[in-house]
């Protein structure tokens, strides 16, 4: 009985413990400083973006129309059901709503979280050594800790998460964490 409730009280100070890196994550909040931003993709569904990766370009177009100097890295490749690349799914929402093109560089390989980081940090002047992570707000913990783990510091701008979607992207977002302090990535 004892290493039963030990077992739940452990189980239960973890969910607690994941999800306040979570909270934690969204903290400290872009405010323009930083020449650079990382919008990180999510699903496109044929060549348009999904629910949660258009929350993550609302949130970008209302940075770039406040910052006009930062520019935007747009990381994500192509899965087997997108007919386009994440990347180039975000350049197209963004030109179409009124972003200049040369403020946008684009990194269409990655087909993870840790891809997304370490093929955008490539594309970076060398001497820049801090960006803005733009992600769902679920997300930005465990994208902070990987641009952490390669010497990029960050700050965060937290895209709303679709109700829809919500239950099921806390509960895998939880995992991946772990997996990500076991593993780096």
């Amino acid at each position: 009985m004892t290493i039963g409730i030990a077992a739940v009280l452990l189980g239960l100070g973890t969910w607690l413990l994941l999800g306040k890196w979570m909270t934690d994550g969204m903290e400290p909040l872009a405010d323009g400083s930083l020449e650079y931003a990382i919008i990180l993709g999510a699903r496109v569904n044929g060549e348009t973006p999904s629910l949660t990766l258009r929350y993550r370009l609302e949130e970008a177009l209302s940075y770039a129309e406040e910052y006009p100097d930062v520019k935007f890295i747009l990381s994500g490749g192509q899965g087997p059901d997108e007919d386009i690349a994440e990347g180039e799914a975000m350049r197209r929402y963004l030109t179409e709503h009124g972003v200049q093109e040369e403020r946008l560089l684009l990194e269409t390989e990655s087909t993870s979280t840790y891809e997304n980081i370490l093929y955008s940090k490539r594309l970076l002047p060398d001497d820049v050594e801090a960006v803005t992570i733009i992600t769902s707000d679920f997300h930005l913990a465990r994208a902070r800790m990987i641009a952490d783990s390669m010497d990029l510091e960050t700050d965060a701008l937290p895209a709303k998460t679709p109700k829809s979607v919500e239950a099921k992207h806390h509960i895998r977002e939880r995992l991946a964490l772990i997996k990500t302090v076991i593993v780096g990535k």
